[in-house]
């Protein structure tokens, strides 16, 4: 594995060392459990995505270990209807929070990226009857 790994505490006992998969892993929890954030883009070159389950929430994080600080890009699908700055703000709150208790890392940057909207089938609908009659 030729992963990144930053060494946060060296003592008598020995290293602690955090894999950029797991400091990943935290920012997507993280991100996915604030309101308006509807999953996470799972590819970061394509405009195609697709909602995360709960098995990877790494997936549409990307993270850059310093030495004491970590920078993380995330590429969220937010809900249709969300503020997107708040979303956005809220997101890098609870991430940095996040990852600043478990790691001991500074979070010196959190990135959103939004990559799309998530509109539900009845909003789509109304969306499309919306469109349809401004046509007419």
């Amino acid at each position: 594995m030729d992963e990144e790994l930053n060494v946060v505490e060296q003592n008598g006992m020995g290293a602690v060392k955090i894999a950029e998969d797991v400091v990943a892993v935290i920012a997507g929890i993280a991100a996915s459990e604030v309101a308006g954030v509807a999953g996470m883009s799972s590819n970061l070159t394509s405009g195609i995505y697709d909602l995360l389950g709960k098995k990877n929430f790494s997936k549409g994080v990307k993270v850059d270990i310093g030495e004491n600080s970590v920078v993380i890009d995330l590429y969220v699908i937010v809900e249709y209807g969300a503020k997107i700055p708040e979303v956005s703000f809220n997101v890098q709150e609870n991430v940095k929070k996040s990852v600043e208790t478990m790691t001991g890392l500074n979070a010196e940057k959190i990135n959103i990226h939004i990559q799309g909207v998530k509109i539900e089938k009845d909003a789509k609908e109304e969306a499309e009857e919306a469109a349809e009659e401004i046509q007419e």
